[in-house]
């Protein structure tokens, strides 16, 4: 019974957040920049509770490259790619910032968390071009399956398979499967094998 109203639930969520949906595909046709999605997913994250979580999910389902209807979203989540992935069963915190990340089967995310598209986002090489017009590198961010990283980490890099990243680390290099690392900048600690 349970999952049946979940289901219908999730049907519910869909059709509410449709109009929207094709809302940000209209504005996305007009305007050829991030900004429509990011605008919607500025809006989505301001609902709270158990109907934030599913309208969050069904409109991340519509908009994202790929979603699935078992995530969980938490308030005030926001992501600035439509590119980004989620996969099955992942839980993302409240209050993250989310950029073009692929998160896999299982991901846990712990509150105020930021994955970010690595660390040159922004070049500075030259002093006579202001940092914004200078350009940048946005590479994908991949967080492997059966991954946990805890809250206010700020990641840069891939994180493999069944890591932990403690509370507060901040990756700035590529983190391997079965990892457990912590510090700023995380420092793998152990091995969960």
């Amino acid at each position: 019974m349970k999952t049946v109203l979940k289901t219908l639930f999730n049907l519910f969520c869909l059709l509410c957040v449709l109009p929207f949906y094709c809302l940000y595909r209209i504005e996305a046709l007009c305007i050829k920049t991030d900004q429509p999605f990011q605008g919607m997913s500025q809006f989505f994250s301001l609902f709270p509770g158990l109907s934030g979580n599913y309208l969050r999910r069904a409109f991340y389902y519509l908009a994202l490259e790929k979603s699935t209807l078992d995530c969980c979203i938490s308030f005030g989540t926001i992501f600035s790619s439509a590119n980004a992935q989620i996969g099955h069963n992942v839980y993302i915190g409240s209050r993250c910032t989310l950029g073009d990340v692929n998160l896999g089967d299982d991901v846990l995310l712990g509150s105020n968390v930021d994955i970010i598209n690595g660390a040159k986002q922004h070049y500075i090489g030259d002093i006579t071009i202001p940092i914004r017009e200078q350009g940048g590198e946005y590479p994908k961010v991949t967080i492997g399956a059966d991954t946990w990283i805890g809250n206010d980490a700020v990641v840069m890099c891939n994180i493999g398979t069944k890591c932990i990243i403690g509370a507060g680390s901040v990756v700035i290099k590529d983190v391997e499967d079965y990892s457990i690392a912590v510090g700023s900048p995380a420092k793998v600690i152990k091995k969960r094998n």
